[in-house]
């Protein structure tokens, strides 16, 4: 009979512990004797962490699956049993490459939160360096992954934390990937759903009132430009993506007005979207244009150019904390105030969902409030 022993050898990494099966007498492979057959992973000389002793208990079960398989094959193959078969190729599935898999997905959403996706498994990458396996997502390490991104300095300025919204966007592309392994078939069950996930608190929606709007309007910008595309942003509520990437032969011209057929960037769904006439003559699109030119060709986003929005947003007399995106926002924001419905509101902005509009409801109600709250009489008893 031939005996099969699960045996380990240092690598290069000192740290670590090479794993292989080792057949006592030689077995036959390809012709030649041999006695080794690596498993190609390995354990952790030392674990010090429990991450590391869950690695090693997972590994080595791995390597007892093998080794006991390897044992039926050399000695009694004609009964080996179909159970022992299962457990192996589950065994196998869980030490495949979770980060590949996750990557693969990203790679598929190139129209929708591409960079988002991207900059999760960055996040992921800097919380565990080395691989990971199907069999290292346990809860304790997805609940691990997610404190983390709650303390996570930004990995462009590496000082600045980044906001609870921002590592609940990458906290749901992993939960995301993770349901898809399960529906899959590479995880018995669906670890993210039983973590808690993290809440995204309620971010200030600054709006500009339709004063503030026509003050810019008279206000001069160094970037004409710039200017052009804010404006345009608020008569239509188009994302900055959007407006740059904008072309003549988009905008549309039928018996009922004007409008757009367009994809957006950001979810990569086709959108067909009215938009006034005083928004097409903002364009002021030549008569000699090509439908492949760009409407607004040189737009820029960047600190630079942000700089001159600042100025002219500061020389209209508007004191506001006011970025390109803030247009989009008081777009919704007029629209609900002079009596559009959210349904209509949620196809205009291109929402995949009514929540998403919802947000606008609660701005408005505020500045309602706010609206109130300036009346004030001069009571004695006050």
């Amino acid at each position: 009979m031939i005996k099969v022993t699960v045996r380990n050898k240092p690598l290069t990494d000192k740290r670590k512990l090479s794993l292989y099966l080792d057949f006592y007498p030689a077995i036959l492979k390809e012709g030649k004797e041999t006695r080794r057959e690596f498993i190609k992973t390995y354990i952790y000389a030392k674990p010090k962490t429990d991450q590391e002793k869950q690695h090693n208990r997972e590994k080595l079960s791995f390597a007892e699956t093998l080794r006991l398989r390897r044992e039926n094959e050399v000695n009694k193959p004609e009964i080996y049993a179909s159970h022992e078969k299962e457990m192996l190729r589950r065994q196998e599935i869980a030490s495949k490459s979770f980060k590949e898999y996750f990557l693969k997905l990203a790679k598929k959403r190139k129209t929708s939160n591409y960079k988002t996706w991207l900059t999760s498994i960055d996040y992921l990458n800097a919380f565990h360096p080395e691989d990971i396996s199907f069999k290292d997502l346990t809860i304790p390490f997805i609940e691990g992954f997610r404190d983390y991104l709650l303390e996570a300095p930004s990995i462009r300025t590496k000082t600045t934390k980044i906001s609870r919204n921002t590592a609940s966007s990458y906290y749901l592309k992993f939960k995301a990937a993770l349901k898809q392994a399960f529906k899959d078939g590479l995880i018995e069950t669906d670890q993210g759903s039983r973590v808690e996930a993290i809440k995204v608190e309620d971010s200030n929606r600054e709006f500009l009132t339709i004063e503030e709007l026509n003050s810019l309007v008279n206000t001069t910008c160094v970037d004409p430009l710039m200017k052009k595309a804010a404006l345009f942003s608020a008569l239509t509520g188009l994302r900055f993506s959007d407006i740059k990437a904008l072309k003549a032969g988009q905008i549309i011209k039928t018996e009922l007005g004007y409008h757009l057929e367009f994809t957006q960037k950001k979810t990569g769904s086709f959108e067909r979207q009215p938009i006034s006439e005083q928004a097409y003559k903002l364009l002021n699109i030549p008569l000699s244009a090509n439908k492949g030119d760009l409407v607004f060709e040189g737009l820029k986003y960047s600190a630079y150019n942000n700089k001159f929005l600042a100025q002219w947003i500061g020389a209209a007399g508007i004191t506001k904390n006011i970025t390109f995106h803030n247009f989009r926002h008081t777009f919704a924001t007029l629209q609900l105030h002079y009596g559009t419905d959210i349904y209509t509101l949620s196809k205009l902005l291109g929402h995949r969902s009514l929540k998403t509009t919802q947000i606008y409801t609660k701005v408005l109600d505020q500045a309602k409030q706010e609206a109130v709250n300036k009346i004030k009489l001069n009571f004695d008893n006050e």
